[in-house]
């Protein structure tokens, strides 16, 4: 395992945060996305560096990004807006200690030195911050804007892991190379299969990056990610909605919940109790101010998990 995926799951568990730092899933903030002018899924992003360092001064383990190069009406999420790269290049410049990872890259619509390029650059930029995580993509139609096939994705995420492990050295001719080389090796997680199947990614990739789901769901999932890749990282994201009411009992939606902090405090001890290393948590729907809210999982939640 990297010195990086070791400094996640530290301790056997870590809490992280998934961006965008925005509420904008709740009633308020759909009536404030309407008045402002904001497309549906388009977050408010007047507060996201502060919210970051808040994060990173308050010890989250990790912030995540997803990677969303088109806005698409139909699916109606523009993640955190930024382009990925971009934005973790501003992250990594305005935190110190917090992790950055990816979640995830869509590797086959992307040009692979490029790539190889930007995730070298955040590492060698953040001191080696940088957790990769890396997928084949699920929306057709952004595929041939990029001139490439949607059929032969996997192929492609193949081809791509293969350059990134390697610094592009075997695709490149004599005397070229891509600077900055890599310092260590980059840690790369994959979110779904891939399209490859599931002894590959146990043998080719350093963690998983699950879709969330209760317990007994991940209960299911760690068993099948072990048979395959040992004791490598599994990962994992809830839709949070966290009361004010520290003892409000749990009321679970698909992807997450909403509840007091016990029942966060319950739900997180069943997940490691599973064998999740770590959870990033989502705010989208958290109908409390974000600050607030981070400062209470702080005090509260992040003491009982973090090594």
């Amino acid at each position: 395992m990297s010195a990086t995926l070791a400094r996640l799951t530290e301790g056997g568990f870590s809490i992280g945060i998934e961006a965008p730092l925005d509420n904008d899933w709740t009633h308020a903030g759909e009536q404030a996305r309407q008045q402002a002018g904001r497309l549906p899924g388009e977050p408010d992003l007047q507060r996201h560096a502060d919210l970051a360092q808040l994060a990173d001064r308050l010890g989250f383990r990790a912030l995540w990004v997803r990677d969303v190069p088109m806005y698409d009406a139909s699916f109606g999420d523009a993640a955190q807006v930024f382009e990925v790269f971009s934005y973790l290049g501003y992250l990594a410049g305005i935190t110190k200690d917090i992790w950055l990872g990816t979640a995830a890259v869509v590797l086959p619509i992307r040009e692979p030195l490029l790539t190889l390029k930007s995730a070298a650059t955040i590492q060698r930029l953040s001191g080696n911050r940088l957790l990769l995580g890396v997928a084949s993509g699920d929306r057709p139609v952004e595929y041939p804007l990029f001139g490439r096939d949607f059929a032969q994705r996997g192929d492609s995420f193949r081809e791509q892991l293969a350059l990134l492990r390697d610094g592009a050295q075997s695709s490149l001719s004599r005397g070229l190379d891509v600077l900055p080389r890599m310092e260590a090796p980059l840690p790369l997680l994959v979110a779904g299969l891939a399209q490859q199947s599931p002894d590959w990614v146990g043998r080719h990739m350093d963690g998983t990056l699950a879709y969330p789901g209760t317990p007994e769901d991940h209960a299911r999932r760690v068993a099948a990610w072990r048979a395959v890749a040992g004791d490598k990282p599994y990962a994992t994201f809830i839709h949070l909605d966290l009361s004010e009411r520290a003892d409000e009992p749990m009321q679970r939606w698909r992807f997450g919940f909403r509840g007091g902090r016990e029942a966060l405090i319950g739900e997180l001890s069943a997940l490691r109790a599973a064998g999740i290393g770590h959870v990033g948590l989502h705010f989208r729907r958290n109908r409390r101010p974000l600050g607030e809210t981070f400062h209470e999982i702080a005090e509260h939640v992040l003491p009982l998990f973090h090594a």
